[in-house]
């Protein structure tokens, strides 16, 4: 029997499933009787809600609740902070108080026997505020930035972090640059809005809603309506794409459950695309300074690197804007510094690639000026700085293939023809820009936990609370499952999303397959040292489980992280200043890549993320109210097939025995960080314009 999957390029096992409609998502779980019901969110940007006339909603046919802060039951909000969850700061108390906290913010919720009677009763809804001025802009001179509570203490998490000195290098450099990068809030736009159904049986709750983390959506809502752990069950087979946008647990959960008790009636909640702009988090917009200086011959002598990132003022959303500098490359004079701005807006969260993305986009595009100032090749710069160890942490890396990524991106891309000069190469009267940078995300391992039993017809069964929002975590794991049990792939069932299932991290941060992957090799060998044992009976089924998570004392002797090396081509109109993206190349040392086409499936679309970030993505707000004002699918740019040519992602063959048993590092982040930097280079290659500004726009290079 050949049971050889790790390593092969296997179809999708759940591919059937969704390409005939038989996949389930959150809203397609309808019940038997269920209501409907549609949320009302604040129309300002900031004050109290002191009238609500609620009276011509309740009296329209079909209407079962109004619920607001005036009649709403109040809620436990127990204490409880997820994996996922802001560290400092409460999360939305919904519906408890009068007060209007941001653009959006949910005032009422109305449910009916359809969905369109809902609606109607929505716009029924006579509600008004006493309306202060917000701060919705991290540039207003209102706003004030403040030293994030998660870095107060020093360590490798401080938010100032200092080795040598890097001011001293900056003044007695032969050669530096000063830049100052601004990239746009984004918002997640995945195709499945948030949505959940929810359904009561006595005490027990039943919740059918689309999460990156089903066993933190159970505990959070116990949590928030003052019930035990056990009386809520959360399911969610499929995701329809989140990106982040579902790692969180955000108000309309608890509105759908607290609705569906109120009415007496399974209840449906779905979120409308204007919505999930307002109430499910964004990436924050950031402003960074970078300042970098050097020898005449290219060697690093100093780093400046300080970011500013958007939060709200009920929560402290961080994330790694600066913590890749350290390490990127060797030099002895590094200084990084983190603030947040607290405004009245929505907390942010998790987006792909979440810092990383941003941070790399000022880093890489401040090495491609250096390289400018130094007349040297972009390429030929980096590799004269590339670090033996992790300066940071002054710990070799557990491996570190970035000479191998760039090798092999630039022979794929053809580097070696690019001229250096900008503006210097021409596809007849379209100006050609090659531009490059570099990418890297930490190897991320939680502790998970799995399930396996041997049937006796010879099929198993493997069961684990991940998620999977579209990476390909069915097809993966099943390889692994299959791999381990010496059995065909038709062979395994895995099944997850399940809050009663054994619990697993967050399906984020490209760490599920490590995560997970572990937890089922581990239970795979357990079911196995169990059928051994028992090799002289046949009676029944074997179950076996197992619990696996990162060694402690091998992470501490090693610094993590997966490498990859993006080479962009642009071809520019230099009279109406419109920007393709021709050719994207990337290269990526990410360990063991468990399916070759799966990977490639996710860094591809990594890429497209990538260039809607640098030319397209931009999130708007008012700056009378924080409203987001192209919050739909015609004014907010995303790319679609006609944006995308000639996407290649290439594997350099790295083995990394430290960084889990699977030594596999995940590739769903990485994929992204490096696209947005490389296309801002080729932007200033094609045409001589520096734009530091994310996206990059059409008003940029027509500006004189």
């Amino acid at each position: 029997m050949n049971a050889n999957h790790i390593g092969q390029p296997h179809a999708r096992v759940d591919g059937r499933a969704k390409v005939t409609g038989s996949a389930r998502y959150a809203a397609d779980f309808n019940q038997p009787g269920q209501a409907y019901a549609v949320i009302v969110g604040a129309s300002i940007g900031l004050g109290r809600v002191i009238a609500l006339d609620a009276e011509a909603a309740r009296r329209l046919p079909g209407v079962l609740a109004v619920l607001t802060h005036e009649n709403a039951p109040k809620l436990a909000y127990a204490p409880h902070k997820g994996f996922i969850d802001p560290e400092h700061g409460e999360r939305l108390h919904v519906l408890q108080d009068d007060h209007v906290r941001f653009y959006g913010q949910p005032v009422a919720v109305v449910v009916a026997q359809t969905l369109d009677q809902a609606e109607h009763a929505a716009c029924l809804l006579l509600i008004r505020y006493a309306e202060e001025s917000p701060v919705s802009d991290p540039l207003d001179q209102r706003a004030e930035a403040v030293v994030p509570e998660a870095g107060r203490e020093p360590g490798p998490h401080s938010a100032d972090r200092v080795r040598g000195d890097p001011e001293a290098a900056l003044a007695a450099a032969a050669v530096s640059i000063d830049a100052t990068y601004d990239a746009a809030r984004e918002n997640h736009f995945p195709i499945e809005p948030n949505a959940t159904v929810a359904a009561w049986q006595g005490d027990q709750l039943t919740l059918w809603s689309k999460s990156q983390f089903v066993i933190n959506e159970q505990a959070e809502i116990a949590a928030i309506l003052g019930i035990p752990t056990e009386n809520v069950h959360v399911i969610c087979p499929f995701i329809g794409g989140a990106f982040g946008t579902s790692l969180r647990t955000w108000p309309h959960v608890t509105l759908a459950a607290v609705a569906a008790r109120e009415v007496g009636k399974p209840v449906k909640l779905v979120l409308s695309r204007r919505q999930m702009f307002h109430q499910t988090g964004h990436r924050p917009r950031t402003v960074q300074r970078i300042a970098l200086s050097a020898t005449p011959d290219g060697r690093l002598t100093g780093i400046v690197h300080e970011g500013t990132g958007e939060t709200s003022r009920h929560e402290q959303f961080t994330e790694a804007l600066t913590a890749v500098t350290p390490f990127l490359y060797r030099c002895p004079n590094v200084r990084t510094r983190y603030r947040l701005v607290p405004l009245d807006i929505g907390t942010p969260t998790f987006m792909r690639g979440p810092g990383e993305a941003t941070g790399v986009f000022a880093l890489e595009c401040a090495m491609d000026e250096l390289a400018y100032a130094l007349e040297m090749d972009p390429l030929e710069l980096r590799r004269r700085n590339e670090p033996g160890l992790d300066e940071g942490m002054q710990l070799p890396f557990s491996s570190r293939s970035m000479l191998a990524c760039y090798e092999r991106g630039a022979d794929a891309f053809g580097w070696s023809r690019r001229t250096l000069s900008p503006g210097s190469m021409r596809d007849g009267r379209l100006h050609i820009g090659w531009g490059m940078a570099c990418a890297s995300y930490p190897v991320f391992h939680g502790q998970a936990s799995a399930r396996v039993r041997l049937l006796a017809d010879g099929t198993a069964e493997v069961e684990a609370a991940a998620s999977d929002m579209g990476p390909g975590t069915y097809t993966s794991i099943t390889q692994i499952a299959a791999e381990t049990l010496g059995l065909p792939m038709d062979s395994v069932r895995f099944s997850l999303g399940r809050s009663d299932f054994p619990p697993t991290p967050p399906h984020g941060g490209s760490m599920t397959l490590a995560s997970v992957g572990s937890a089922v090799r581990a239970a795979c060998i357990a079911a196995l040292d169990q059928r051994q044992a028992r090799a002289d009976r046949t009676d029944g089924a074997i179950e076996a489980s197992a619990t696996a998570g990162p060694d402690g004392e091998v992470r501490s002797r090693f610094s993590m992280h997966a490498f990859g090396a993006v080479f962009v081509e642009v071809a520019i109109d230099p009279d109406v200043g419109t920007i393709r993206v021709r050719r994207v190349v990337g290269a990526y040392g990410a360990g063991r890549i468990v399916n070759p086409r799966l990977a490639a499936s996710q860094c591809t679309g990594g890429m497209v993320g990538g260039i809607g970030m640098a030319l397209m993505e931009r999130t708007a707000l008012d700056p009378r109210d924080g409203r987001p004002v192209n919050a739909h699918m015609a004014d907010y740019l995303v790319p679609v097939n006609l944006d995308i040519h000639g996407l290649e992602a290439h594997f350099v063959d790295e083995v990394d025995p430290h960084v889990n048993e699977l030594g596999v590092k995940g590739l769903g982040e990485i994929a992204l960080v490096g696209v947005a930097p490389a296309v801002a280079n080729a932007v200033f290659h094609a045409t001589g314009k520096r734009v530091r500004e994310l996206p990059i726009r059409i008003e940029h290079l027509v500006e004189h």
